[in-house]
């Protein structure tokens, strides 16, 4: 959804997941992050009686209103059954329309919104519209001026028509003549015209007119799309039409005529829904791979917003790139997505295979399967294969980054690195300065590993390129797994059932651990003080922590890990179970069998891949549950290819409005009198150091939350100036405890004294002299306050100023 017109900068408004996110048009950034459903949104509306309001729908049976400007909930109304979609014309003052299901179907009922002074209201006043409707968005549409609601489902179409209380319903033939297929998949109504746009199965639009009437309705048909129409939209003014379907081009209907159209093509992927903005200047296309396209009237590219792309399979695992710390993955067809988690946003897209893809069912054709980065992110390696079981085309490629063009550069291409399919693939980098001890390690199905190391080209300029140095075998059996111990003098290699340890200078076999029955799934070892064992996991529900001094079992936990990830800046290693239909999450050392950390039940669906990234500072952590995530994040992807992650702050630590606004100002870029302010203060404190004088930085110069919150927060939730006042001066103090009023003026004599006894001493430095007459002041100011405010004042010391964020 658009923001209204009349701002200054455009708004977009999306649902995403269990958030409502509003971005900005010229930049392409996320400004909010609105939160607090309890399942997915099901559907955004702009309130049509106040543009600056948004009404959101969700499963979990809510409709809220947000201010979406400053991200603050207003109403959450309670309707209790589980909400599919949303409709706020501006015809229905007090209520909205939603679909609800009913036993087998689905009905669209209206939802008189309830007036209270509360924030929490209960809507329980429903009256059925429509049975038997489509559980889709876009199967439903509301006429001009909200005179009718046309809905539509399989080959029917309804028109109910609310002031006369009339229902006409229409059908169109099922028999599929011709390979056409009359079957609804979306509907529009005209803005100022009674005609109501339809897309169908076979790629048709219909435009149905004179619909009062049941049987002298009449309808024309536009035809260009071979296959559905996935959605449709007019213009403001009604005089031109958009569709768009699975050839990734958005079509441009005008007057209603089959010979006058525009296209703009190569979109990249299919079209699902389609938006104007509020002025008809821009319209905007979501596509299938998660990315929404911002489009000028005049049907041309003007911006685009790339989220998450939902691979058809995450082959290559969750990788992050150590130089961006942006998550690497399957994206497109044979390209890597770079996609950053502070933006949530893709970085760029990596055309890895460098051929066309073509979307036919049945068609063998090359993916990208594994992805390894060196510990700098100087050196890429990527495998990519034919989709054959038998005889598959395997290629590795290296790749080499280019700081000039800010990108990765093909280095070296190899053919048929393993006879069979490569199960895994790792860097080692004691000294990546040193290019001797760069190596990578892939494992194959053909039994074998093989090492590749650089070596100098012939050439003149003197280029390097990679080649095999050594592969090595274990009793035949297939190669499953690899890495390198932290320091890079050791290599694990799985062969099924045992895990096999080499030096890494040598080449030679120290020794083997196995933990039958079952293969080896996960492998890693410890890391700092906990760099003497080696995990493994096998698929037969063992998690086993052997030590390599003494080459023997240290202890064994059976469970069922499908998941198994150490996080790289400390001891400590995730390991993910899949049981009784959900995923479980264990946190440990491997020189404590007991986990630090256990949270059952993390989800219902079924995790897959796992990532550590390291955090850009480590962030302040006040429970020591959560002590292992100071320095890395843990993010999980599911089998839906849902991102989540662990998060330390409650929701509304990490959605206040106010604290997302002060974090947009902190990274705005400094002025020239902010510069020069700085220098002058660092000037002064080197002076007052050179002069031996010591540097006391004040309390209030430094940023006060409570202030901070304070002058953020929108004026009108807060309370009164009166209620206020004792907290704004409470938070002026200084004090190191939390003492009363009398204590604190008592201390203040006590110092008063002893500071005029010394005053004729020489040794007394000019910054004790500072402390008290700053500690008088403070007493005078204590000392003035009532009786009831000094009993306020007991009270608020003890209270945290977190609590202003919340009016």
């Amino acid at each position: 959804r658009w923001c209204p017109r009349g701002l200054r900068l455009p708004y977009l408004l999306c649902a995403s997941g269990d958030f409502v996110k509003v971005y900005s048009v010229s930049t392409e950034e996320t400004l909010r992050l609105m939160g607090g459903h309890a399942d997915l949104v099901t559907g955004i509306q702009l309130n049509p009686h106040n543009h600056m309001q948004l009404y959101s729908s969700s499963l979990d049976g809510t409709i809220k209103l947000w201010d979406f400007m400053d991200g603050i909930p207003i109403k959450t109304f309670t309707v209790g059954s589980k909400l599919l979609a949303l409709y706020a014309p501006a015809s229905a003052e007090d209520s909205v329309f939603v679909v609800i299901p009913k036993k087998d179907t689905f009905q669209l009922v209206s939802v008189k919104l309830a007036k209270g002074a509360g924030q929490d209201l209960e809507a329980k006043e429903l009256s059925v519209v429509l049975d038997g409707v489509g559980a889709s968005m876009k199967h439903i549409a509301f006429g001009r001026e909200g005179e009718y609601v046309v809905s539509v489902k399989d080959v029917n179409l309804q028109v109910y028509f609310f002031k006369r209380k009339l229902l006409n319903r229409f059908s169109l033939s099922t028999l599929k003549t011709k390979g056409g297929d009359n079957n609804f998949s979306c509907v529009v109504c005209h803005p100022t015209e009674d005609c109501i746009a339809t897309g169908h199965a076979d790629g048709k639009i219909r435009l149905w007119r004179n619909f009062h009437h049941r049987k002298e309705y009449t309808y024309s048909t536009l035809h260009w799309h071979h296959d559905i129409v996935m959605d449709l939209a007019f213009s403001v003014e009604g005089t031109r039409l958009l569709s768009g379907g699975v050839e990734s081009v958005l079509v441009q209907w005008h007057n209603e005529s089959s010979c006058q159209k525009d296209f703009l093509p190569r979109l990249g992927s299919p079209i699902e829904y389609i938006s104007m903005s509020s002025d008809g200047a821009l319209c905007c296309t979501l596509h299938t791979d998660n990315r929404i396209t911002i489009i000028n009237s005049n049907l041309r590219f003007s911006r685009s917003i790339q989220g998450l792309i939902k691979s058809r399979d995450v082959k290559t695992g969750l990788v992050v790139d150590p130089r961006t710390k942006a998550l690497v993955l399957n994206g497109e067809p044979g390209h890597l997505q770079f996609y950053s988690l502070q933006s949530d946003q893709q970085l760029f897209s990596l055309d890895i295979v460098q051929r066309q893809y073509i979307h036919q069912a049945g068609l063998k054709q090359s993916d990208l399967v594994k992805v390894a980065f060196s510990a700098r992110g100087t050196w890429l390696a990527t495998v990519e294969e034919s989709e054959e079981v038998t005889d598959p085309e395997l290629q590795l490629k290296l790749w080499f980054y280019n700081e000039e063009t800010q990108s990765f550069k093909l280095n070296t291409r190899i053919n048929s690195p393993h006879d069979n399919h490569i199960t895994d693939m790792c860097f080692r980098d004691m000294n990546e300065l040193e290019e001797d001890s760069l190596i990578l390690v892939t494992t194959g199905r053909d039994c074998v590993f093989k090492v590749w190391v650089m070596v100098e080209d012939t050439d003149p300029e003197g280029n390097v390129s990679w080649s095999c140095d050594f592969v090595g075998s274990y009793h035949n059996y297939q190669a499953t797994n690899c890495c390198f111990s932290e320091d890079g003098s050791l290599l694990a290699v799985s062969f099924e059932e045992t895990v096999t340890v080499w030096d890494s200078l040598t080449w030679d076999l120290k020794c083997t651990f196995c933990h039958p029955p079952g293969n080896i799934r996960n492998i890693c070892f410890g890391r700092q003080t906990c760099s003497k064992y080696l995990i493994g996991a096998t698929d037969y529900g063992f998690l086993c922590c052997w030590n390599l001094l003494t080459c023997a079992l240290e202890w064994s936990a059976h469970l069922n890990v499908v998941v198994l990830q150490p996080d790289p800046l400390s001891e400590h290693i995730a390991a993910v179970s899949w049981l009784s239909k959900e995923s479980s999450l264990f946190v440990f050392k491997p020189n404590e069998p007991r986990p630090i950390y256990i949270q059952r039940n993390l989800c219902k669906e079924k995790i897959l891949l796992a990532a550590f990234v390291p955090r850009d500072e480590p962030e302040i952590i006040s429970s020591e549950k959560y002590y292992w995530l100071r320095r890395s994040q843990l993010f999980f992807l599911t089998d839906t290819q849902e991102l989540m992650t662990l998060s330390t702050k409650s929701l509304e630590e990490r959605l206040t409005p106010s604290s997302k606004q002060l974090a947009v100002e902190e990274s705005l870029p400094v002025t020239p009198f902010s510069l020069l302010l700085g220098k002058h203060r660092r000037q002064q404190a080197q002076e007052d150091t050179e002069l031996g004088k010591p540097v006391v930085h004040n309390k209030q110069e430094q940023a006060s939350p409570a202030v901070k919150e304070l002058l953020h927060t929108p004026a009108h939730v807060l309370p009164s100036a009166s209620f206020l006042c004792t907290i704004f001066i409470n938070s002026l103090l200084i004090s190191k405890e939390n003492k009363s009023a009398e204590e604190i003026a008592d201390e203040v004599e006590v110092e008063s004294e002893k500071a005029e006894d010394d005053s004729d001493e020489e040794d007394v430095t000019e910054m004790e002299q500072e402390d008290t007459s700053h500690t008088e002041l403070l007493g005078e100011m204590t000392c003035k306050l009532s009786k009831s405010q000094e009993k306020e004042l007991r009270k608020i010391r003890k209270t945290d100023y977190s609590w202003i964020s919340a009016f």
